[in-house]
């Protein structure tokens, strides 16, 4: 089988409606739209085995059998991806200074409508979510889902018991606005916790230490909602999600997976 820019997650999708061979080959990976038009004048795509030569032929691919060169392809509508990101690369698929995130992806991977969920600072580790649904990503993101996601925090300065009470009360402001409770833990070493949010403000994790007095001298998402980062995946190293984890981020926000 062709080896395509995301996982094949179980079955056709239905109620699809007609769409061009280009662009729905295009949509998985087999290559450049002047590629398909190549492939498609040699004789080398079928759907329903028979060859079809006219790249701009329109059917609908939930209910066909694709073959470009003899291997078979199914369709799939959104893929997902799972980045560990290393610290000097910002979290957007385009920027000038050559340093975005989608730079580290292998070129299995590459896509032109990737879109990060969430954000994380240039300096900051840990787990980004890459996806091509929208409506995912929108829910993901959004407050009135309270996706939680877990960072690991190292301090200028100990955390204290004072610290977790004031988190977990949802008293601290941002800007005159309040912020969700927050469930902050301590370890051995106080300078070293775990904070764990249920919303997603701009720079929130070092600015709600800010507020406290305290300085974040290291950041590390550690989990995005049913999300965990692996730990045998490298700094700089991704991966496509499984079955599994996708029907959770689905199930997470209230969508059919």
């Amino acid at each position: 089988m062709l080896i395509l820019s995301a996982p094949v997650i179980g079955g056709f999708l239905f109620n699809m409606a007609y769409e061009r061979l280009d662009k729905v080959l295009g949509h998985l990976g087999v290559g450049s739209r002047k590629e398909i038009h190549r492939l498609a004048r040699a004789g080398l795509i079928t759907i329903n085995g028979k060859i079809v030569a006219d790249a701009g032929f329109k059917f609908d691919p939930s209910q066909a059998h694709i073959e470009v060169a003899g291997e078979p392809l199914v369709y799939q509508k959104f893929f997902y991806l799972l980045l560990n990101k290393p610290a000097g690369y910002i979290t957007s698929t385009k920027d000038p200074s050559g340093t975005p995130i989608t730079a580290l992806l292998p070129e299995e991977f590459w896509r032109n409508d990737w879109m990060p969920v969430g954000r994380l600072d240039k300096d900051t580790e840990g787990l980004l979510l890459l996806t091509t649904d929208g409506e995912l990503l929108h829910r993901l993101t959004h407050p009135r889902w309270k996706v939680t996601k877990r960072y690991y925090v190292e301090l200028a300065s100990p955390a204290t018991p004072e610290d977790v009470a004031v988190f977990a009360a949802g008293t601290l402001e941002l800007e005159g606005e309040p912020l969700q409770p927050a469930e902050l833990y301590l370890g051995p070493d106080p300078r070293k916790v775990e904070l764990v949010l249920r919303e997603g403000r701009f720079h929130q994790v070092k600015r709600m230490f800010a507020a406290r007095g305290n300085q974040v001298t290291y950041l590390k998402r550690l989990a995005f909602g049913p999300l965990q980062l692996p730990p045998n995946l490298p700094p700089g190293a991704s991966r496509q999600l499984t079955p599994d984890e996708i029907k959770a981020l689905y199930e997470v926000v209230g969508l059919p997976g």
